[in-house]
C-alpha cells in the first residue's frame, strides 16, 4: 500500500461513517462482509484536510481504472448511494467494489472477498472530478 493505510479527507470520513453506520445491518452477506473490513480499515485510517488529499487517492466521485489478476478490467466512478447507475459505471461507495477501493492510491494493490470470489485487483489510474462538487457535511 503506497502510503501505509487507506486516506480519507474529513468530510467525506464523517459521511461515510454515517453511510456504514445506517447499512452495518444489510441482509447481504457478502456487502456486510465489506462492510465490517472497511469498518476495521477504518480504524488505522489517515483522516486528513482537503488541502492535504494526494490526488492519487480513491474518494467520492473519483474514476478509477482497476485490473483483477484474472485478466477483468473495469472503469467505475465511486459515487454516493443515490448517485449509483450501472449503465453509467457509477458504483456506490457500498457496494463490494467500491468499499474495497475506497481510500487506496493509484498502484495499490488489495485482495479482496467480492461476490464472485476472493480476488487480487489493482487500481491502475485515478482521476478526481474537479467538476463535481466535493461531499459537504455539518461536523
Amino acid at each position: 500500500m503506497k502510503y501505509g493505510n487507506i486516506i480519507l479527507e474529513k468530510k467525506e470520513y464523517v459521511y461515510l461513517k454515517r453511510l456504514l453506520n445506517l447499512n452495518a445491518y444489510t441482509n447481504n452477506s457478502d456487502t456486510q462482509s465489506s462492510i465490517q473490513r472497511l469498518i476495521e480499515e477504518l480504524k488505522t485510517a489517515k483522516i486528513i484536510d482537503e488541502i492535504e488529499m494526494p490526488e492519487d487517492v480513491i474518494r467520492f466521485n473519483s474514476t478509477v481504472k482497476v485490473v483483477a489478476e484474472n485478466g477483468w478490467e473495469n472503469t467505475l466512478k465511486i459515487v454516493v448511494p443515490s448517485e449509483k447507475n450501472v449503465k453509467e459505471h457509477k458504483i456506490s461507495v457500498l457496494s463490494p467494489i467500491g468499499i474495497a477501493l475506497f481510500g487506496y492510491s493509484e498502484n495499490d494493490e488489495l485482495v479482496w472477498d467480492f461476490p464472485g470470489g476472493q480476488r487480487k485487483i489493482k487500481i491502475v489510474a485515478v482521476n478526481q472530478d474537479e467538476n463535481h462538487k466535493r461531499i459537504e457535511v455539518l461536523l
